[in-house]
């Protein structure tokens, strides 16, 4: 589910979903300690749990859900690299099913609902937001664009205005974001992330769709979020 990185009551102190990020992984090692990680299944709990917390950024002791965002980014280059529209389909699908399960798994090791070190769910939900600049340069050109698109020319204000967009859905959860954490395990940890990139899908394909029609880019310069950036 969305981690809403807020400062805690001090400025100098961590905000609770850090604490809680921290708090997870020492209480999870503890376990471990006291004979519950031994043998396959405990290997498979660490590496479900590591997954989970996406690779461990989620045990950072501030912004989990954002850096968990940042890695979603790479994951969308990664999906880009396979060079195949239906490929990063594909990998969406994959990954939604990776989170529900391991996040799942996760929620249940560690006894807690909607752990906030656990930020696989917002890593899976990038590439959902990218997706109508990904299908547009499809359509048009036949291919995909390369993972550097994201690096070079326009592509960091694309990826800078989506990241901030989902960030902002994740943390405001409109209708039904917030309400689709009430769904049990798993399924409610994705499934507001999810939600959230609809959201941030729909305004970028509004923008990109507004851009192609004007040309207002040249007083504002926000034709920088046209299509051909890819």
């Amino acid at each position: 589910m969305g981690k809403p990185d807020r400062a805690g009551p001090e400025g100098g102190r961590l905000g609770n979903r850090s604490r809680k990020g921290v708090r997870d992984g020492i209480l999870f090692e503890n376990r471990g300690r006291r004979g519950h990680g031994d043998g396959m299944a405990g290997l498979w709990e660490k590496t479900s749990l590591w997954l989970a917390q996406g690779l461990g950024v989620g045990r950072l002791p501030f912004a989990p859900g954002t850096w968990g965002a940042a890695l979603g980014v790479v994951w969308c280059m990664a999906l880009l690299a396979g060079g195949s529209f239906w490929l990063y389909l594909a990998g969406i699908f994959c990954s939604c099913a990776a989170s529900v399960y391991l996040c799942g798994r996760a929620e249940a090791m560690l006894g807690e609902k909607d752990p906030g070190s656990v930020v696989l769910d917002e890593i899976i939900a990038l590439p959902i937001s990218f997706l109508p600049f990904v299908a547009a340069a499809w359509w048009r050109n036949g291919a995909l664009p390369g993972p550097g698109s994201l690096c070079e020319k326009n592509g960091p204000l694309i990826g800078l205005t989506v990241f901030v967009l989902f960030r902002l859905f994740d943390i405001l959860k409109p209708w039904p974001v917030k309400q689709s954490q009430a769904l049990p395990g798993g399924w409610g940890i994705t499934a507001d992330d999810v939600l959230a990139a609809i959201y941030t899908a729909a305004v970028a394909w509004v923008v990109l769709r507004l851009f192609q029609r004007h040309t207002l880019g040249s007083r504002a310069g926000w034709h920088l979020l046209q299509v051909e950036s890819f």
